[in-house]
């Protein structure tokens, strides 16, 4: 039976996961497939860009990683600190990196730098004044 991502990442008892991937049946992630003879060599740079990628975007610092053929390893440590600091816009422009933007976020996202502008053009204002 499956637990959920919730109750298995506790990071107030230890920051640091190790976390494996793999690929089902004979599908190859990197390297040469004796099945078809192809070689995915050029996958690996694939794989370790969005590795770096998504632990800059979730607060999360890669400790270490190995890419295999048909799975990988990755040491990981959840960045409490980094996270608490994280405004709702910016976890908002996070999830937009990722993801196509929901019309809300987006929406979202736009009222607070029009919000923004406001609040300095006010703030020159006052301060000519």
């Amino acid at each position: 039976m499956t637990i959920s991502r919730r109750k298995l990442i506790e990071p107030q008892i230890t920051p640091f996961y190790h976390v494996i991937n793999r690929c089902v049946r004979r599908a190859y992630l990197c390297g040469d497939d004796p099945y078809n003879g192809k070689n995915y060599q050029h996958r690996r740079g694939w794989i370790v860009n969005k590795i770096k990628q998504l632990a800059a975007v979730f607060c999360i610092d890669v400790c270490a990683y190995a890419v295999m053929s048909n799975h990988y390893h990755l040491v990981l440590k959840i960045d409490t600190e980094q996270q608490k600091k994280l405004t709702p816009e910016v976890v908002i422009a996070r999830w937009l990196q990722l993801f196509n933007g929901h019309p809300i976020a987006v929406d979202f996202l736009k009222e607070g730098q029009i919000a923004a502008k406001q609040r300095t053009a006010i703030t020159l204002r006052i301060n000519h004044e």
